[in-house]
């Protein structure tokens, strides 16, 4: 029977994704605020910067996440 996790491990977790998801938070949100401005600026008549750029780093930020925490990526 396989051992449970300590509780410090679980915290180590818990920390872990809480970052994550911070650094998905202020992503979207940064690239969302550039993305306005973008569309501002170039007066553009749909908000397309608004739409793509905040898709743009979805993507990367989905990328980033396959490859930590794949297996085949670790380089220790």
């Amino acid at each position: 029977m396989p051992e449970s996790p300590s509780p410090r491990d679980n915290r180590r977790e818990v920390v872990k994704y809480a970052g994550l998801t911070t650094q998905v938070f202020l992503a979207v949100g940064l690239s969302l605020f550039a993305g306005i401005k973008v569309d501002k600026w170039l007066k553009t008549s749909f908000p397309i910067f608004a739409w793509v750029l905040p898709l743009l780093v979805i993507v990367a930020l989905i990328v980033k996440l396959i490859k930590e925490t794949s297996g085949h990526g670790d380089r220790h």
